[in-house]
């Protein structure tokens, strides 16, 4: 009962009594300038469209001089100068429950899966502001990925965040399926922001199917939908993903990507008349990214692990957009394309990839091992080259005849087929089976080495 009523008082705080209306002065770009519209930012309306009798969905984001500027949510076909513009909320909410799980919804929170609207009896803002720093429980407990690389040598916590570095064809969808399908997290909550419209089915069929579909919620919004529709499904997975923490759940929140929701936000604030900075990105874009990522983190009961997707152009790292995320998040993992190339999947190139707080997850044992495996594949990349030329020498360095002898040990250990699921103590003990073997193998090859020292003394 109680719950009914804050949302009823929620209800009646969103009706504008006023009943503000606007008209529609000119259209410029991908805004909608309408004057005598005094609403404030962030306000949904609607514009009757005359020449299509269709009510086209805005939002206000900004103003110039005494006139509002709107931005659709829907195709802006039909709005003409005059249109009548009526305000219709304060702030956008949605609804959230058990009633998403299974369901496939779009930036509004409608259901976009053909299976009927969502009945949820609970709603929440899609705006909230993260936890305070002193709210945040410390994050001390393991999550299980499903990934056997992830797991062992790059340890997540419950509440982390972490980027996935990917340019394009390197495996991200279905990596993102199989932590998806694999992870120990109670709930999924997955954002397919910018996506293309082809690649929504594959991902809902192939990567994440039918197991992963039922413990998840995807907020989908493809890449030919306005900017603004884009930035709202980051915004509703994230109020999604607190709704099920704060019952107490674990929850894995996915969001790919986002270079193309700040793509979007470039769009609206470059057309609300802001002024580009790096790379053409206007300032409201390095301030959305914080002020996003942030809503992850673990709470007093439940946890948001958030693995967020940055595309890097020509696999560059240096883009802005990559160099603010990875100061904000916990970690990062880079999938290489050369391994790509390889065949090796999970591309992850683990040398590159970074847990920060691993050390407070796991035993000395395990985060010894993993360094171990990491100076191994270091030292092999090192004379890679000397190695596929035939002109390596065996028996100048022990570390690096360790890290040929093994090559294939530790790759086969790295990788993973997609229908293979590891659980996270799996992960630890194949890891802890690796190291036996790969210590034994060093004491043979310092016995070798020993010696054939003798053998050159005596001569």
């Amino acid at each position: 009962m109680s719950s009914l009523l804050a949302n009823l008082a929620q209800d009646v705080r969103r009706i504008s009594p006023l009943g503000i209306e606007g008209r529609v002065l000119e259209v410029v770009g991908l805004s909608i300038i309408v004057e005598h519209f005094p609403v404030a930012v962030g306000s949904r309306c609607t514009v009757r469209a005359r020449a299509t009798q269709h009510e086209v969905r805005c939002e206000v984001v900004g103003f110039r001089d005494d006139r509002t500027l709107l931005m659709t949510l829907d195709e802006m076909d039909g709005v003409s100068r005059g249109d009548v513009v009526r305000l219709t909320s304060r702030r956008q909410t949605i609804g959230v429950g058990d009633e998403m799980l299974g369901r496939v919804i779009n930036g509004l929170g409608e259901a976009i899966d053909g299976r009927g609207p969502i009945r949820c009896t609970l709603r929440r803002h899609i705006e909230a502001r993260a936890l305070g720093a002193l709210s945040r429980q410390r994050i001390d407990q393991p999550i299980g990925t499903g990934i056997r690389a992830i797991d062992a040598c790059m340890t997540c916590g419950r509440g982390q965040r972490v980027g996935i570095f990917s340019g394009a064809g390197v495996g991200k969808s279905v990596l993102l399926g199989m932590m998806a399908r694999y992870t120990s997290a109670a709930v999924n909550v997955i954002c397919l922001a910018g996506e293309r419209g082809r690649e929504v089915r594959d991902f809902l069929e192939r990567d994440l199917g039918p197991d992963g579909l039922r413990k998840s919620v995807v907020v989908v919004s493809t890449n030919d939908e306005p900017p603004l529709m884009k930035i709202k499904a980051g915004l509703v997975a994230h109020a999604l993903a607190e709704h099920f923490r704060d019952e107490g759940r674990d929850v894995l929140l996915v969001l790919d990507s986002v270079t193309r929701l700040a793509m979007a936000q470039r769009q609206v604030g470059l057309s609300a008349g802001e002024p580009p900075t790096t790379k053409g990105y206007p300032p409201s874009v390095f301030s959305l990214l914080p002020r996003l990522l942030e809503r992850a983190g673990r709470g007093a009961q439940g946890s948001i692990t958030g693995f967020y997707t940055i595309l890097v152009e020509g696999d560059d790292m240096s883009d802005p957009v990559a160099d603010a995320v990875r100061s904000i998040l916990d970690g990062h993992l880079v999938l290489s394309r050369r391994l790509a190339n390889q065949g090796h999947y999970p591309a992850i190139d683990v040398t590159q990839s970074i847990s920060r707080l691993m050390t407070d997850l796991v035993e000395p044992k395990h985060l010894e091992a993993s360094r171990s495996l990491v100076r191994l594949l270091a030292a092999y990349n090192e004379v890679e080259d000397l190695v596929n030329i035939g002109a390596y020498s065996p028996g100048s360095n022990p570390e690096v005849d360790l890290a040929v002898a093994s090559r294939q040990d530790v790759l086969g250990f790295l990788r993973q087929d997609i229908q293979e699921a590891v659980w996270y103590d799996e992960a630890r003990s194949g890891l802890d089976a690796l190291t036996r073997k790969l210590e034994q193998s060093r004491k043979t090859i310092l016995a070798r080495r020993t010696a054939q020292a003798a053998v050159a003394a005596k001569a």
